[in-house]
């Protein structure tokens, strides 16, 4: 999925250059903070999301972040972003989780653009849009 997310990305330093060994990823996975999405194509993997679950202090819940949702560029307007919503929602439904959010910029790769279209249901999905404010002195 690392390669995916590089590829896809066009960021192929921070996802392969340092990847973290199998126990990391074992005890990662293993984590109620976590979740990994993945579809495949046969055994080829076309699409996945990451994703954390925030705990939160003013109520007794929880939140999904959507902190990566990639599809191979071959894969896309085919369903395989609305597919991996589809699974994560139900995964947050399972861990009582009352809202998923993803973080988009105005270069909004494709498989974002799905969750944001006007004509599709909003997934319970909240976009924001976050740009860090440069201070000038």
């Amino acid at each position: 999925m690392l390669a995916l997310f590089g590829t896809v990305f066009d960021d192929r330093e921070t996802y392969l250059n340092a990847q973290p060994g199998d126990d990391y990823l074992r005890r990662l996975l293993a984590s109620d903070t976590f979740i990994a999405v993945a579809t495949f194509d046969g055994t080829t993997l076309i699409g996945g999301i990451a994703a954390y679950v925030l705990p939160k202090f003013e109520q007794v819940r929880s939140e999904i972040y959507i902190y990566d949702l990639a599809v191979h560029e071959q894969h896309r307007r085919k369903g395989v972003a609305t597919a991996l919503v589809t699974e994560l929602k139900r995964l947050a439904a399972e861990r009582g989780v009352y809202v998923i959010y993803v973080q988009a910029d105005s270069a909004t790769p494709p498989p974002l653009r799905y969750i944001q279209s006007p004509e599709r249901e909003r997934m319970s999905c909240t976009l924001t849009s976050w740009r860090q404010r440069r201070t000038t002195r």
